[in-house]
């Protein structure tokens, strides 16, 4: 979906060294295996042994792609290639790879959660295992939601709540599962010797790179607003800008990269510190802000930012002349959440509607949608589908090819944030439970329901294929492998209730009810 799983997967397999292994470490293993393969390397014909019995590849091809296991998927994706050509050859294994992914997320849980076909399984697990180098050391690792709750319980029916409530009634969760794993087939006694041996090997080296990882830069932006934020939104590519909006009814522009005036640099995770600049409050000029009641929901595309609120209006600014406002939308009902398409702005409202815009003609409006019996809490969308969420414990596909209806689910739970990218939606509801949805063939069949721990409101959530993140107004943001169930990877605490979140090139900004925003990064 626009904005949010593209962004992030689709870096996948660029050539940029990943969080934790840099440059040099890749030049180093290209070095190492260099050596390894010894002359063996001219022969690109075929993945066999080498004839003259020396180096890597003089070894049966099983047992090279079982020590290829061990290496990072940065190497195999990014270095081998560039050895030779059999070695290159190791990263063209699916099955390879689908161990790998089983392995990352344990044996007590199963990905994809969803449909495997279009699943780019070399993406998802250099994607899953830059997450866990980067976020495992702050939460403890390897434990999933149904190894601490475990069991299956019921969710009550009926649940009713907003997005505003303070507290929620502790949630009763539940797990639904889909079973299965893949099993490694083993090999001959020699061949465990050999990977044991490397597999050793690689832990002594892994400790000691573990040791010398940079950790997660975690930081706080200035003073910016006088009320709770509502919403945040990286953009600019690798999490560089921010947009944040506010009940104090401002937008704010923030500069990610720029130290605030008369500070220091940023500070390491844990010590709080302040970076980033104010570059713009959007609307500000003479006293008046961006809008005339809540600022609830952002989006971006192209240069244009867009702002709904409480006041029923859709702001446009212009990002490439300092936040210039350009144009106004004025609906019929507080505007609560937008998803921005190339060919139309859609937004959802709280008199049950969804409104299609496009924001280039003098009508704007183009359509309107009810496919709900209360407030659109929730939505996605791209080229050919709309995926709703209403307070009416609903969930609806609409095609917007041909103009309908596609199929509704009934929930016991109304669905407050939701995140959709290739053929899975996760989504996040009002009693502290995580939804997950498959999208195949034009129809949104429900997978699983699971209980990741938060106690109240799920208020944002973000979904890729090697990635899962989510926030609750219990305070709490937390960290997993998209796996079913989920692998939480950490748990941050967090002084107030968390409004939303935003992530883009690994950079995790979140948006909270003491009117702050603070924001996880990768070392630069």
């Amino acid at each position: 979906m626009e904005g949010k799983g593209e962004t992030e997967s689709s870096g996948g397999r660029e050539t940029a060294s990943s969080a934790g292994e840099s440059d040099s470490d890749g030049i180093a293993h290209l070095d190492q295996m260099r050596l390894c393969v010894g002359s063996g390397c001219s022969r690109p014909e075929s993945p066999s042994p080498c004839s003259d019995g020396i180096g890597l590849l003089s070894l049966p091809w099983e047992m090279v792609t079982r020590i290829a296991s061990h290496l990072p998927a940065q190497c195999i994706i990014n270095v081998l290639p560039q050895v030779c050509r059999v070695l290159g050859e190791v990263g063209e294994d699916a099955s390879a790879w689908q161990h790998r992914a089983q392995r990352l997320v344990g044996g007590g849980a199963s990905f994809p959660v969803g449909p495997r076909d279009e699943l780019d399984w070399a993406a998802a697990c250099l994607e899953m295992e830059q997450l866990l180098g980067l976020w495992s050391s702050m939460g403890e690792r390897g434990r999933t939601a149904e190894g601490e709750r475990g069991g299956e319980r019921n969710v009550p029916e009926g649940r009713e709540g907003a997005r505003e409530e303070e507290g929620v009634e502790e949630r009763r969760g539940g797990v639904e599962e889909r079973g299965g794993g893949v099993e490694e087939r083993g090999g001959g006694v020699e061949e465990r010797e050999v990977v044991e041996m490397e597999v050793e090997r690689r832990g002594e080296v892994h400790e000691e790179e573990e040791d010398s990882l940079p950790s997660l830069e975690r930081f706080s932006l200035p003073p910016g607003h006088i009320a709770d934020v509502h919403s945040v939104l990286l953009f600019g590519g690798q999490g560089a800008l921010c947009a944040t909006g506010s009940r104090d009814r401002n937008v704010n522009l923030w500069d990610l990269r720029a130290e605030p005036e008369g500070s220091g640099v940023g500070s390491r995770v844990g010590s709080g510190g302040s970076r980033g600049r104010l570059l713009h409050t959007l609307g500000a000029s003479g006293g008046a802000g961006a809008h005339s009641g809540w600022v609830w929901c952002l989006a971006q595309r192209e240069g244009l930012l867009a702002s709904g609120a409480f006041d029923s209006t859709i702001r446009l600014w212009d990002l490439a002349a300092s936040g210039a406002p350009r144009g106004v939308i004025t609906g019929r009902a507080p505007v609560i959440c937008l998803s921005w398409q190339p060919d139309a702005l859609l937004a959802g409202s709280h008199d049950k509607k969804i409104r299609v815009y496009d924001h280039r003609a003098s009508q704007p409006l183009v359509k309107t949608l009810q496919l709900h019996s209360s407030a659109v809490l929730s939505m996605e969308a791209n080229e050919r589908y709309i995926i709703s969420g209403g307070k009416d414990n609903t969930i609806a596909l609409y095609d917007r090819r041909a103009a309908k209806l596609l199929n509704k689910v009934t929930l016991g739970s109304f669905l407050l944030s939701m995140s959709c990218c290739g053929q899975e939606v996760w989504a996040g509801d009002n009693v502290g439970q995580i939804h997950t949805f498959s999208l195949q063939h034009g129809v949104l069949r429900p997978i699983g329901r699971f209980d990741v721990g938060h106690t109240h409101l799920v208020t944002g959530i973000h979904y890729s294929p090697g990635s899962l993140y989510t926030c609750s107004s219990d305070r709490t943001i937390r960290v997993h492998l998209p796996s079913a169930p989920p692998r939480t990877v950490c748990t941050l605490q967090n002084p107030t209730p968390v409004n939303g979140l935003s992530v883009e090139a690994g950079v995790l900004a979140v948006a909270s009810g003491n009117m702050a925003v603070a924001v996880w990064r990768p070392p630069q």
